[in-house]
């Protein structure tokens, strides 16, 4: 089968599409049987067959990175293809293109082999995140491969003050971005002054600067030295600058963001060209106009984006050379990139990274299936487990399972702010509405067809051993399937005509009630299924469901813009409310609860809508005490936000805990540093919580 081939037409056994897709299907029932898990760490239960979830979820592990400035190597190495052009003189020696003190990362297991082509897939423009969970290693503070200890990264020392009020990160001086200009605290300073307190590129700028309403500043303390100033303690912002909060992201990171330019710097001496401070902005509209983008700000974020633009200097391992909108993603190694291993050689180890378009995940999953990829796990599907096991040896790799701890691998969340429908509207702000279709689900059933039995049914809280979670009587609240409770809740708020199906009929005459969900087509769960499951529990309760499938940015865009009534995700970094709490409480501006709610949190009143609810209005003021408050504090002001608002669904949780969107791996067997399991949460940013600067081919 050709590498990169377009047409599936078979699978490595010899089964035809047909057949793979009859045998996907009808494997889930007995398969759940043999693999089910009680919990995220993969404790097998009685019964010998079920030892395979246990061999499929391995040891947590992955590499190191060494803080002691003494274990630095003395020498340096490079790859081949950069030392030919050092030879021709286009690129200087590796020691001159490494910081005085670079980040040393000991690999899990051995020293590395340079070279080779990662081949990967991807699902097309709005799939970013293929490689943002790959290049994210240009943060200021990376999370280790627990997820849970943070760790020097583009920043290579930090310091909170005793007061909580003063956070200072030094940088490493020398450090490069991969155009060879020097990094400084200027490119923060820049980023801080124009891009981030720019009106015209963000309206509204992220909460994360902002503690009891107060915006906090940023400070250049000297050449490779910022600090950022607080007018009260804020205690947590340590976790939030090495977590996954927008002011956070590196640059491969913000370009997930709604705006598309978020992260803590920014390359000075490239972008200030496309900003009307520095060039004239007529100068700019043309040049906008001139490539059919309309603004100089489409203009900007373009020039911005390093997924969009090849042009962009970067500090990630890889640079893009070939763009996110044609058919091939193309990464090539940054000859800059400020990492090197134990033994003095620069990472990564790999030369290029090539994501293929697959045209839906049927074809991605077959191409899996087949051998075609070097290490994927982003879009592999749960329910294709029994092939791709089945397909191993043919295929030549290897399956891993990583369970995550959040507790929504699917959940359905309510927007409280849609007023498109005022009837639709009315019932999504009704708590007993809520409560009432959430125990008109079939939980159970979800979690045999789509997690193999894999996963928890219930409340989207996070796993039990976390420190966040409420207490686990707390999994079922609102969240079994009891058809009778819901009838009467729906009985109870008026909703007691119906049509000749047996339908429950519009308050307002308008014929049926319907309510909308919308999913993202080429998810990498299968949201629309798991949701027309889900949406045929409630034909027993009356109430008629919907589903719209949306292409990913056009699901993004209308979110944002307040038109959807409901949406299916997975709460991923949900586990710690305070890093990322989009997926609880409308406080950030990927919120799928409530956009504008958020705008009036994140306005203090001046935009947007004040919440009616005062049990929300309760939540989101512990929310902004909590960043002041010390550790054990803030544990118990997020397990009471998570009462609040488990109490009153303001999501739905449908299956949570499971190896869902990036918990089935497929790893090819010459690939070398694989860990025999990758820590899913969102800090770690799987896979890159294992540094794929490391992996490398074993021949």
């Amino acid at each position: 089968m050709a590498r990169n081939s377009r047409r599936v037409t078979a699978v490595g056994s010899g089964l035809s599409r047909r057949d793979f897709l009859q045998a996907s299907a009808g494997g889930l029932a007995g398969l759940a049987s043999l693999t089910a898990l009680p919990s995220w760490a993969g404790e097998p239960a009685a019964s010998g067959e079920a030892k395979l979830g246990r061999h499929l979820i391995g040891k947590l592990e992955g590499p190191e990175i060494l803080t002691d400035p003494t274990k630095i190597p003395k020498k340096f190495n490079e790859a081949p293809m950069l030392a030919q052009l050092v030879k021709a003189g286009k690129l200087p020696p590796v020691e001159q293109r490494l910081p005085e003190e670079p980040m040393v990362v000991k690999p899990l297991r051995e020293i590395g082999r340079y070279g080779g082509t990662w081949r990967r897939a991807f699902t097309g423009p709005a799939d970013l995140e293929n490689g943002n969970r790959i290049c994210s290693t240009d943060k200021p503070l990376f999370v280790d491969y627990t997820g849970t200890v943070a760790k020097p990264c583009v920043a290579k020392a930090w310091k909170m003050s005793d007061d909580g009020k003063v956070f200072t990160l030094q940088f490493r001086k020398g450090m490069k971005w991969s155009d060879g200009v020097p990094f400084t605290a200027d490119d923060v300073m820049f980023w801080y002054e124009d891009i981030y307190q720019n009106k015209d590129l963000l309206p509204i700028p992220p909460t994360e600067l902002t503690v009891n309403g107060k915006v906090g500043k940023i400070e250049k303390v000297n050449d490779h030295t910022i600090a950022f100033v607080f007018a009260e303690p804020y205690y947590l912002f340590e976790t939030i600058i090495a977590g996954d909060a927008q002011i956070a992201c590196g640059q491969a990171t913000g370009a997930y963001r709604p705006s598309g330019i978020m992260g803590l710097y920014a390359p000075r001496h490239y972008l200030k060209n496309y900003l009307p401070k520095y060039v004239s902005q007529d100068r700019l509209q043309r040049q906008a106009d001139d490539a059919k983008m309309g603004s100089w700000v489409s203009f900007f974020r373009f020039k911005f984006s390093w997924c969009l633009n090849p042009e962009v200097p970067t500090l990630t391992p890889w640079k893009t050379t070939n763009p996110i909108n044609t058919p091939q993603w193309v990464l090539e190694r940054n000859p800059y990139y400020f990492a090197v291993d134990t033994e003095g050689n620069q990472l990564p180890y790999w030369d290029k990274i090539v994501m293929t378009l697959a045209e839906n995940l049927e074809v991605l999953n077959l191409r899996a299936i087949a051998g075609e990829y070097d290490w994927q796990s982003r879009h592999i599907q749960l329910p294709k487990l029994p092939v791709l096991l089945e397909n191993q040896k043919k295929g030549n790799y290897k399956v891993y399972l990583d369970p995550g701890q959040f507790g929504g691998s699917a959940y359905i969340a309510v927007n409280l702010t849609y007023e498109g429908d005022a009837e639709v509207a009315k019932w999504l702000r009704n708590v007993d509405f809520r409560r009432a279709l959430s125990l008109g689900i079939d939980r159970d059933q979800i979690n045999e067809a789509y997690f193999l039995g894999l996963g928890t049914p219930g409340s989207p809280a996070p796993d039990e051993s976390l420190p966040h979670s409420p207490g686990p009587q707390y999994r079922t609240l609102w969240s079994t399937f009891d058809p009778k409770k819901a009838n009467e809740l729906l009985d109870k708020i008026g909703l007691t005509k119906k049509d000749s199906e047996g339908y429950r009929l519009r308050t307002d005459g308008k014929g049926r009630l319907r309510i909308e969900i919308a999913t993202q087509a080429a998810a990498f769960i299968d949201f629309t299924g798991i949701t027309e499951m889900a949406l045929a529990s409630w034909k027993k309760i009356g109430i008629q469901g919907d589903v719209k499938e949306m292409e990913r940015g056009l699901e993004t865009r209308r979110s944002l813009n307040n038109e959807l009534q409901m949406e299916v995700s997975e709460n991923t970094g949900s586990e710690n409310l305070w890093v990322n709490p989009g997926h609880v409480l409308p406080v950030v501006s990927s919120t799928r609860n409530g956009p504008l709610y958020f705008k009036w949190f994140a306005t203090n009143g001046q935009q947007g809508k004040k919440p009616e609810d005062p049990r929300l209005l309760r939540a989101l003021e512990i929310y902004s005490k909590g960043p002041g408050l010390k550790e054990a504090e803030q544990r118990q002001a997020a397990q009471e936000i998570w009462k609040i608002v488990l109490d009153q669904v303001y999501n739905i949780g449908l299956v949570g805990l499971a190896p869902g969107s990036y918990g089935v791996r497929v790893v090819k067997n010459n690939v070398g540093n694989v860990p025999g399991r990758l820590c899913q949460l969102r800090e770690a940013r799987i896979p890159c919580g294992a540094h794929p600067t490391t992996f490398f081919f074993k021949s």
